[in-house]
């Protein structure tokens, strides 16, 4: 996989450099120190994954993806100081967003999902992704892994079918940005992926319970159960 490293920081592109030499997959395209670089040699070089930062001169990070379209888009993995722009890595296709200072194992988990996505056939329309944390890393997941979104006070965690993630986003926000009906608030805490039912059963007349795929649980009202089904073709 040839890799090019975007960032306006010399030291930063010689860590991430060090990174790419030691990946033996990998092999360095090229270097660009501005948005406007980076976005010349994209075009030029034609790598198949892009390591940029967010905050360049003349062309930021998010700037030089959405200036990309088509067969001429690598695979982007944002390598960034910064935490608050992952919602919008994602709005734009990021594979990955990876905080500085990288780490080689990070790093090269970034990579494995970027070579995934190349050898899907519809990586050129890469899914919208969802931003989870566990600890000081940020990982893009694809919306089919998602189980549930659950709140508990001004938490929201994001479950999985194996981890559990935390949320930078409220319920709310994250209710506007997932795919109806796929994703159903089913409690003013829990929204849940109905991909991930595995069992509807009554409890009584009113209510019936939901069992998901990890075993997570939650009980629904008998109105609520019967749309689901309508919209999951059960």
């Amino acid at each position: 996989m040839r890799v090019l490293i975007a960032d306006d920081e010399p030291i930063a592109r010689q860590i991430l450099r060090e990174h790419v030499e030691a990946i033996p997959s990998l092999e360095l395209a090229g270097e660009a120190s501005t948005g406007a670089e980076a976005l010349a040699r994209i075009l030029d070089l034609r790598p198949d994954i892009v390591l940029l930062d967010l905050q360049m001169p003349e062309l930021d990070g998010l700037a030089v993806v959405r200036s990309l379209s088509g067969d001429r888009r690598p695979q982007i993995i944002f390598v960034t100081a910064y935490e608050k722009h992952a919602l919008e890595a994602f709005d734009v296709g990021a594979v990955d967003y990876l905080l500085k200072p990288v780490r080689r194992e990070r790093l090269e988990k970034a990579i494995a999902k970027a070579q995934r996505q190349l050898k899907s056939p519809a990586h050129v329309e890469t899914p919208r992704k969802i931003v989870g944390r566990r600890g000081t890393d940020l990982y893009l997941l694809d919306p089919t892994e998602i189980v549930a979104f659950q709140a508990d006070g001004e938490l929201v965690h994001l479950i999985t079918t194996t981890q559990r993630y935390l949320s930078d986003y409220s319920l709310k926000v994250l209710e506007e940005k997932l795919e109806r009906p796929r994703f159903r608030r089913i409690h003013r805490r829990t929204i849940i992926n109905t991909d991930h039912i595995r069992r509807i059963s009554p409890l009584s007349s009113k209510r019936w319970l939901l069992k998901m795929s990890n075993g997570f649980e939650a009980i629904v009202s008998k109105r609520l159960a019967s749309s689901i089904r309508e919209h999951a073709h059960w």
